[in-house]
């Protein structure tokens, strides 16, 4: 009967356990293209590991970050600016805690106020291409410790 108990534990009950804390990573989730978000966030996501590449705004060259932001909101029929800095001037701000999904996001990288640019998707994460470091198009969360430090601010796109 102790085997029996043992083995009924082992097969069930620890993979349970071991899903339920492997949630607990500080890693943010990467999100995948859905039905319950924009056209816009989904296209945004589905160039994720699209290379970066300074001055670029196409998934066959690559992006910066904001000729990512501009060509995923032209596929929407949304004509931004090219440059951050533009694209921060041109639209009107928010408040930090009315952000939501397709919203842009802006941040102080280099000592400009809006120096980087990236599209938020929900629950605190946002999709960009960060630089030549990170090589390519990823999710960041807004509370990791550098993009609090950096953040300037938001805009959403009409």
């Amino acid at each position: 009967m102790k085997v029996l108990i043992q083995n009924f534990f082992i097969r069930l009950l620890l993979p349970i356990v071991i899903a339920l804390f492997s949630g607990c990573a500080s890693v943010p989730e990467i999100k995948t293209p859905s039905q319950s978000q924009p056209a816009l966030v989904s296209y945004a996501l589905s160039l994720q590991g699209a290379p970066y590449h300074y001055g670029k705004s196409s998934p066959e060259e690559g992006f910066d970050c904001s000729g990512f932001v501009k060509h995923v909101f032209q596929k929407q029929g949304i004509t931004l600016p090219r440059t951050t800095k533009d694209m921060a001037l041109y639209l009107s701000p928010i408040d930090k805690y009315k952000i939501h999904s397709g919203d842009l996001v802006f941040f102080d990288t280099n000592g400009e106020t809006f120096s980087h640019v990236g599209i938020y998707i929900n629950n605190d994460s946002f999709v960009h291409a960060p630089s030549q470091r990170s090589g390519k198009v990823l999710v960041s969360n807004l509370k990791e410790r550098y993009w609090q430090k950096h953040y300037t601010g938001a805009r959403r796109p009409k």
